[in-house]
């Protein structure tokens, strides 16, 4: 994550990822969520804050959620019916559910049918948000499967050369398994940046760069400047001449495998909430199992040992930068905003939640 997006050093408080887990779940527990699916939910933020995908984690997401609880957006109790059972194809509806609480059932789900299949997806309609793609993708990587998962909810960005928001944030996440080598586990929106980290920036006063948004009109803002109060994203790439055309088609994309692929709509079509998709790849229907973690640990050595390009001091890999903050975050802590420790103890407050924040 760019350091602009961090929260600075001389203002973060350290919280031990236990302290602020037990908060949360106990957040989610009083919002009548039962006790596997509060713990479950926080589990893949947790995962999210311990890994620096900040963006991702409680500071941006816990407000959101709470929000949705108390205005009868979320259901703290769904019903996850498996609708569709064909072989290798999977479906559910996760009846206005909390994503972070069911995505991993299904992601297992479309493991232990890939075990019999080779490859098995599911898809789930009338769905809530589902936190980092990462998270299910690292699922998949833990049964010795390349994991694949994508999600596609709201509207936030504009097509190449539109004016309209058209398309989700849409993000991708892919993991594959390694021997020795840290796991190549990649997670990112096809939006220029993700949406939540526009979030972070307001809250530590950073300036969005050339390319990310536009401004009100559609125009695609050119300049480093403080976040606009009113604007749209821009596809991965930013604009047609920098290569907008390519996220904006894999964006599409996703929306095609999410919602569209289970008769529920795309974009500002979509039907039924918030769509997910997830894929599991046995490696050993394909190839021999240790054969291909050799080869990602030579791979993956190899990314490292590159040389770097002028002014560069490394070259890292998807899921390396994580794995370096995860050691260094369990080690001391979890650096969070003040004003994000304050809202905590206010609403453990006022929800009767019991915390040790400091």
């Amino acid at each position: 994550m760019l350091d602009r997006f961090k929260v600075p050093d001389d203002i973060a408080v350290r919280v031990n990822q236990e302290d602020m887990r037990q908060v949360v779940e106990g957040i989610f527990k009083s919002l009548e969520m039962p006790d596997a699916e509060a713990e479950a939910a926080a589990d893949v933020l947790m995962y999210a804050d311990i890994r620096g995908i900040d963006s991702h984690g409680v500071s941006n997401m816990m407000r959101a959620y709470v929000a949705g609880f108390r205005a009868g957006q979320i259901n703290p109790k769904p019903n996850l019916n498996r609708t569709l059972d064909h072989v290798a194809a999977l479906n559910f509806d996760c009846d206005r559910g909390l994503g972070l609480a069911q995505s991993r059932e299904m992601m297992l789900a479309a493991c232990e049918r890939a075990k019999e299949t080779g490859v098995a997806v599911a898809t789930a309609f009338n769905g809530r948000h589902y936190g980092a793609c990462a998270y299910y993708a690292h699922v998949g990587l833990d049964q010795d499967m390349v994991g694949i998962s994508m999600t596609a909810g709201g509207l936030l960005v504009a097509p190449t050369q539109g004016a309209e928001r058209m398309l989700g944030l849409n993000p991708l996440g892919i993991g594959a398994p390694a021997d020795k080598e840290v796991p190549f586990i990649f997670d990112a929106s096809m939006s220029s940046v993700a949406g939540n980290k526009i979030e972070l920036l307001r809250r530590v006063g950073g300036h969005v760069l050339p390319g990310w948004v536009t401004d009100a009109d559609g125009t695609p803002v050119m300049d480093e400047t403080q976040v606009p109060q009113d604007f749209m994203m821009l596809p991965l790439g930013g604009t047609r001449e920098i290569g907008s055309h390519k996220g904006f088609g894999l964006s599409f994309m996703i929306e095609i495998l999410c919602g569209m692929l289970q008769g529920t709509g795309g974009g500002p079509h979509r039907r039924k909430g918030v769509a997910h998709y997830f894929m599991a790849i046995d490696v050993a229907r394909f190839t021999d199992l240790d054969e291909f973690k050799k080869d990602m640990d030579e791979y993956l050595r190899s990314i490292l040992e590159c040389k770097p390009a002028p002014g560069e001091t490394r070259v890292v890999y998807p899921g390396y930068p994580e794995y370096e903050a995860e050691v260094e975050r369990r080690a001391r802590g979890i650096p969070y905003h003040p004003e994000v420790i304050e809202w905590f103890k206010k609403t453990a407050d006022d929800l009767g939640v019991e915390n040790n924040l400091p």
